[in-house]
């Protein structure tokens, strides 16, 4: 997911977003506590997602500022 599109969407949707992002980061930590997960790239990316949300929905809260 990149910045640009994120920025596109309204405050709510990044929120639901990031929720959606967290629940599935938890279902492939699970699998990887059992030996099941194969694409262990998946794990990073999502971090990195949850990361930009957060950071996009900090500067639309801040308006820009800092």
């Amino acid at each position: 997911m990149k910045a640009e599109d994120i920025r596109k969407m309204t405050t709510e949707e990044i929120n639901q977003k990031i929720i959606e992002c967290k629940n599935e980061l938890f279902d492939l930590r699970m699998k990887q506590s059992t030996g099941t997960l194969v694409q262990t790239h998946k794990l990073n990316s999502l971090r990195k997602d949850v990361a930009r949300l957060k950071t996009v929905l900090k500067e639309k809260t801040n308006g820009g500022n800092e």
